[in-house]
């Protein structure tokens, strides 16, 4: 099963993205930049959706990183934001998302063919850098225990949000 990070800080944005995704992919969710850096690393999924505004390192700073680590380079991520102005599309896409989805999400199938486009042009050198592990544990979902694993400060808000 193809694996996904999700790094979102928002709650509610996380489990509406859970919602549509989680019965198709493996889902690991992260709620800051730096947790998902540190995550992505240790543990590199198929792909990435990216929330732009995210505290402390914004989503283009995380991608930024990704880009200049070779180990990493590879792995689509999509822009997950709610700037849907003229131009920002593109300025997205030239600072190297391979993919650009507005939030809120009204249209699944548009997010669901996006990923679905980028897993399938087999961009990703996740799954062949991975270990192989035994397909048991392949089939586990990761994701955090408690908020504060996925970053995130007991009441909701993300570290370091005031």
């Amino acid at each position: 099963m193809k694996r996904i990070a999700i790094v979102e800080d928002n709650r509610d944005n996380r489990l509406l993205l859970s919602a549509i995704i989680d019965d198709r992919y493996e889902l690991i969710e992260y709620a800051t930049g730096r947790v998902a850096l540190d995550g992505i690393r240790s543990d590199p999924p198929d792909l990435i959706l990216l929330d732009i505004s995210l505290p402390e390192m914004d989503g283009t700073e995380v991608l930024r990183r990704l880009r200049a680590d070779p180990a990493l380079a590879r792995i689509p991520a999509i822009a997950l934001t709610a700037h849907a102005m003229r131009g920002v599309r593109e300025r997205l896409l030239a600072e190297g998302f391979d993919g650009y989805v507005v939030k809120p999400i009204v249209d699944e199938e548009e997010l669901l063919d996006t990923i679905a486009r980028l897993l399938e042009s087999g961009v990703s050198p996740a799954s062949s850098a991975m270990p192989a592990v035994a397909p048991a544990v392949a089939a586990v979902v990761t994701r955090p225990t408690s908020p504060v694993q996925a970053g995130e400060q007991p009441g909701g808000q993300p570290d370091g949000a005031k």
